[in-house]
């Protein structure tokens, strides 16, 4: 794992939580993005090397929509940047970590993602990134 690419934060409304972000980390959004596969809308913060990635649902059976009503906003998962996402997806899962999905996926902000179930973390949602190439 090279670095904490992002920590995504569920929410109900970009709109009213987009400018809460901007002020409390004294920075611009600088991009929204549908991911249709998944049912959100994404918003990223630049913070550091590391990002915020707000995270609304598009649809109301979506695993964000789901999350909010079970949980409320809040810390939905931490993403690590990996050089390798296949190869890293190999090494976890000989580890005995459980993948939610068995090949990358395209996610938001040009990635390749894969996510891992939190059952085998610890109760928490892990997502694995590498940029597209």
């Amino acid at each position: 794992m090279l670095k904490i690419e992002h920590l995504g934060i569920a929410v109900k409304d970009l709109k009213q939580s987009i400018p809460l972000f901007e002020q409390l980390l004294n920075t611009p959004c600088y991009k929204t993005e549908a991911v249709e596969t998944e049912g959100v809308i994404t918003a990223f913060l630049g913070v550091g090397e590391s990002k915020i990635e707000l995270l609304e649902a598009s649809k109301p059976e979506s695993p964000i929509a789901k999350f909010i009503d079970k949980k409320g906003e809040g810390i939905h998962h931490i993403a690590f940047d990996v050089a390798d996402i296949e190869a890293e997806m190999k090494r976890l899962a000989a580890l005995g970590f459980e993948l939610l999905n068995p090949v990358p996926k395209r996610g938001a902000d040009n990635k390749l993602v894969c996510f891992l179930h939190p059952k085998s973390t610890n109760g928490v949602l892990i997502e694995l990134c590498q940029e597209a190439k």
